[in-house]
């Protein structure tokens, strides 16, 4: 297995730069993996794949404002020992995960400016229509700092803010670098469902729902759980190694809170089908799976609520255990993400489907269109 076997050629027209009105009007590509038959539906047409009793499980992670902007502070690189960069030159920091209480891991650049010592004020973009909530003038307010306390061989920072506050009051939520026009609702690259913030990317494949979706579901008699998965580093870290074994995987947080463990209990003991809404929910259900099957807990015992750092990467020839169909977008090449619906389905199936994907012209990534696999 090789990472270059999961590559395809992708016309750059096709990269969605703005999601569809209404979120459902989105297309559907339908893909059977018993037999590899492909059929092409509007998202809306969800109803009458999804069997009554079948159990929907749906990551409510929020996005947060993650990307902060400012200036460097100080110059003389009395807090870290070496040399910093020069007051007053831009900086951009992409806040990953939270250690704990003002301390992040964050991406940034120009990384020549953000050495461990650096100093950096916190400031609003120069484009105020990204932030989040009312687009009204910034009251005056006590400054927010960030200080770079450490730079691992990755490039990935640890630093302290002064004040998280400033991560609501002066972060835009970040969009993924493949998309170029500006958003000018953020709530767009919100599922309607998130309530748990701290993604630092929307769990995409749930885009395409709308509560009154989500209700005619319910009607059809399709249960929905949800669980969290925070999205964090690798859903934009490209596989550099040349056998996708070696890749190193970053931990995320994930969660199955009480009521999802009790309505998987009883999908399987009802014997109903599980579909997962996008890979983050694909990748908490089978952390959870793994971890049971590693303790040697039984497939018919209860699910019990748990939490912890998902660092399952998965690959073809894993093993799924509680997911039977998923929905999803179309993902990029190379990625971790293609890897896995390649294990879902099959590779050859996957680039075949995404093959005839590109000739229907359909919408590529976050924005993009939707496929169920079953």
């Amino acid at each position: 297995m090789n990472t270059a076997d999961f590559d395809y050629p992708l016309p750059p027209e096709l990269i969605a730069q703005t999601p569809v009105e209404p979120r459902d009007s989105s297309r559907l590509l339908t893909l059977w993996r018993a037999t590899g038959r492909v059929e092409h539906r509007q998202f809306t047409d969800i109803l009458e794949y999804l069997p009554s009793g079948s159990l929907l499980v749906l990551n409510r992670s929020r996005v947060i404002p993650a990307r902060l902007y400012g200036r460097v502070k100080n110059s003389d690189g009395s807090k870290g020992g070496s040399s910093v960069a020069r007051a007053g030159g831009k900086v951009e920091l992409l806040l990953l995960r939270r250690e704990s209480p003002g301390i992040w891991q964050a991406l940034g650049k120009p990384g020549r400016r953000l050495r461990p010592g650096a100093v950096l004020l916190l400031e609003p973009p120069d484009d105020p229509v990204a932030l989040p909530g009312e687009h009204t003038p910034m009251p005056e307010v006590e400054e927010v700092e960030a200080e770079v306390l450490s730079v691992n061989a990755e490039g990935i920072r640890r630093v302290r803010l002064s004040a998280e506050s400033g991560i609501d009051r002066l972060g835009v939520v970040p969009l993924p670098p493949y998309i170029h026009q500006r958003l000018d609702d953020p709530e767009r690259y919100q599922t309607v469902y998130s309530r748990q913030p701290g993604s630092v990317a929307a769990p995409t494949a749930g885009l395409h729902f709308t509560p009154e979706l989500l209700e005619r579901l319910a009607q059809a008699g399709v249960e929905t759980a949800f669980v969290t998965l925070h999205v964090g580093l690798d859903t934009f870290r490209p596989v550099q190694e040349a056998d996708p074994s070696e890749h190193i995987i970053h931990t995320e947080y994930y969660e199955l809170p009480a009521a999802a463990a009790a309505a998987l209990t009883r999908a399987r003991a009802e014997g109903r089908p599980v579909f997962a809404v996008g890979t983050t929910s694909v990748r908490t259900l089978e952390q959870v799976g793994r971890d049971r099957s590693a303790r040697g807990v039984g497939a018919s015992d209860a699910f019990e609520p748990v939490s912890g750092q998902a660092d399952l990467f998965i690959l073809p020839g894993h093993e799924f255990r509680l997911v039977d169909g998923m929905i999803t977008n179309f993902h990029l090449p190379r990625s971790t993400l293609l890897m896995l619906v390649s294990a879902f389905a099959g590779r050859e199936r996957i680039l075949s489907a995404y093959r005839e994907a590109i000739e229907q012209r359909y919408r590529f990534y976050s924005f993009g269109d939707a496929m169920l696999i079953w």
